[in-house]
């Protein structure tokens, strides 16, 4: 991208007369767009930075603004917020907590922490049943549904189930002096609708609001920022009606249709100039996301040449389609004398990625894998690291509840739920309070004497971990719990032994860092936090690899070279999103797909997909049809020829009398 804005991102970043919708398209420079304008405000306007929040959705774009307005004004103004709406959400309570009757220092439980509050209030519910209670709580939340409106709506028996779990759940957060990530939106618009002078106090303290994506806001996000702007309504709102892929967590594209409803005198700025792709690619993306209900017409183009045509492959089944695609990105390579790293391979669902790893493996071609589970998110990682975060910080709540919980020493929730209740009180961390005369006289004997020599424990450690080897500390922390044991009577052998060998390879990586740096368990947990642990992570997504990927992980990203797998009716679009409601969120994730792509793409779909032991005929994606055949090369088995829309609706019939055990198509 040439270092001047273009026509379009200029009238963007001064616009100032009243509110504003940049409509950004795939690759057309939107951060660029927020960062300057943020570098104008400040440089040119007069504006304080203390006056400006950006908000975004993922720490990973805010940390990018931030480096870019950096650039742009030699180092980070004081004051600034580049943050996500969560960081922002959770600011706004440390700081206005008391109003709403928590204590600063209150607790944010992770999705695990929550998981089991629920299980707890869920007596006799699978877990699988006890997930759909959680994802149905969260929708309630974004959609900023209180327990008694819910109890209200509830139809199905799953809903009255959540309903009732729901209440519990809320008094049990509360009682912990504690909030799930939910409630980081939903607790400030509860603030400030019952609070005008604190509403009042931020709308003067964030003068002027920039939105990224705004097509992934939820009805509490649009409500948030509805308050925070006021009736000044001084924001510029950057989105992409296109790219809106995340309605299944809560997302609403209506946020973006109801805008200008809210704001007649909204200014509609539309960036078109794509600087990613190549002609070719954007024609087909083009024409493909023309067959979605448009809410603002834009079409994509690009002075970056008309470049190599799509290859669209069939291969026999889904393991051929992984041979082939690791063999053909191998040749590209080769040919284009190009970088592992320029490459990618998407996908609809991770399912998909066991066949490639396999073909990448026996290839010997470096990959890198997203859009999964990380190392230190898995249930057993978190148990021991809760250990670590309480024997640094006694005032580490959540660590609390998971350490005084796992393995289960005789402490309920209901000790629990008194301990939260005097805490609260209080205003002191659940360690602190366990310790207190005043504790001690409400609680039970036998409450109160597990509760006291997990404290004391916790406080041997401690010293220990202050001054010891840090490999031997652990190892006897590990013993002393008996997680090992635990582990073996909770879980199947075969998964008890992977979790434990997971332990068994953080333990190590801990004795290693303690002696190669010389310090103890304690100095090691307080210096290196888990989030320097991802970042490591994060720095093997520059090394020269393939990157293999979710397409909802790969949104924001781009690649020299996109190898777009299993583009199937039942795939892409998902065999759970095939009716009109839900087919044009599908078509947007396959236009994302597409729009990854900087220099080629190559799609290919299986003739058959295996599921267990069979072979199941398998239909090329009607998206396919859908990008046009002028910019389109096939090639592979008898369907290499341009699959024909026609026939959509008869193979959509079949596809559901198939998963639908013999019904047919109205």
């Amino acid at each position: 991208m040439s270092s001047l804005p273009n026509p379009a991102q200029r009238e963007a970043i001064r616009y100032l007369d009243g509110p504003l919708l940049v409509l950004a398209g795939a690759g057309s420079g939107k951060t660029r767009v927020i960062t300057r304008k943020i570098a104008y405000l400040i440089g040119e306007c007069g504006f304080s930075p203390g006056n400006i929040a950006a908000i975004t959705f993922t720490n990973k774009a805010a940390r990018e603004m931030q480096e870019r307005v950096g650039r742009l004004l030699g180092g980070k103004p004081p004051g600034l917020t580049i943050s996500t709406f969560h960081a922002l959400g959770a600011r706004i309570l440390r700081e206005e907590a008391r109003t709403l009757g928590y204590k600063p220092r209150f607790s944010i439980f992770d999705a695990a922490d929550c998981f089991g509050i629920l299980a707890d209030l869920s007596d006799g519910v699978d877990k699988a049943a006890i997930r759909r209670v959680q994802s149905t709580i969260s929708h309630w939340k974004n959609a900023l549904v209180s327990p008694d409106q819910a109890a209200r709506q509830a139809g199905s028996d799953a809903e009255k189930l959540a309903a009732r779990v729901y209440a519990g759940y809320a008094a049990t957060l509360r009682a912990y002096q504690a909030v799930d990530f939910d409630d980081l939106i939903a607790l400030p618009v509860e603030l400030f609708r019952a609070h005008p002078r604190v509403l009042e106090k931020w709308q003067n303290r964030l003068r002027y609001l920039l939105i990224d994506e705004y097509q992934d806001t939820n009805a509490g996000q649009y409500q948030l920022l509805k308050l925070l702007t006021g009736p000044r309504a001084a924001f510029t709102a950057v989105g992409d009606d296109d790219q809106a892929i995340y309605g299944w967590r809560g997302a609403d594209i209506e946020n973006l249709r109801g805008l200008p409803r809210d704001y007649p005198n909204l200014k509609l700025i539309k960036l078109e100039q794509n600087y990613r792709s190549t002609g070719r690619i954007l024609k087909a993306a083009n024409a493909l996301i023309a067959h979605n209900e448009k809410l603002f017409d834009k079409t994509l183009w690009s002075e970056l040449g008309q470049g190599e045509p799509i290859s669209v492959t069939a291969c026999r089944d889904n393991e051929k389609e992984a041979e082939q695609v690791v063999m053909k990105l191998q040749a590209h390579r080769f040919e284009h004398r190009a970088r592992f790293s320029d490459y990618a391979i998407l996908y609809r669902g991770n399912f998909q990625a066991r066949a490639l790893e396999q073909q990448l493996r026996d290839r010997r071609v470096p990959y890198l894998l997203s859009g999964g589970q990380s190392f230190f998110d898995k249930a057993e990682i978190k148990d021991i690291t809760a250990y670590l975060r309480l024997l640094a910080n006694n005032d580490d709540d959540p660590a609390f509840i998971r350490a005084v919980t796992t393995p289960r020493r005789g402490i309920g929730g209901a000790t629990l739920e008194a301990l939260g209740k005097y805490a609260g009180e209080r205003r002191l961390s659940l360690f602190a309070a366990a310790g207190e005369e005043g504790f001690a006289a409400r609680a039970q004997p036998r409450q109160l004497a597990p509760l006291a020599e997990f404290c004391r424990f916790i406080g041997r450690f401690e010293s220990r971990a202050a001054r010891e080897a840090a490999g031997q500390v652990i190892a006897d922390l590990l013993a002393a719990i008996g997680y090992e044991a635990w582990l073996f009577g909770e879980e199947e052998r075969c998964a008890a032994r992977a979790r434990w060998e997971n332990v068994l390879e953080l333990k190590e990586w801990l004795t290693q860092k303690g002696e190669e740096e010389k310090k103890t368990l304690l100095e090691l947990t307080q210096t290196i936090a888990l989030i320097n642990l991802l970042e490591r992570q994060e720095d093997g997504s520059r090394a020269d690899a393939v990157q293999l990927s979710t397409l909802h992980a790969a949104k924001g990203l781009e690649f020299g070279h996109v190898f777009l797998i299993g583009v199937e009716e039942g795939v892409l679009p998902h065999r759970e999103s095939l009716d009109p409601a839900r087919i044009e969120e599908e078509r947007r994730l396959m236009y994302v797909g597409i729009t990854r792509a900087q220099r080629s793409l190559h799609i290919s779909y299986a003739e058959k997909r295996r599921q267990g032991r069979e072979l199941i005929p398998s239909e090329p994606s009607r998206f396919i049809a859908e990008m046009g055949k002028d910019d389109l090369r096939f090639s592979g088995l008898k369907t290499a020829a341009v699959p024909d829309k026609a026939t959509g609706a008869a193979r959509l019939a079949a596809l559901r009398a198939m998963l639908g055990g013999g019904r047919t198509a109205d």
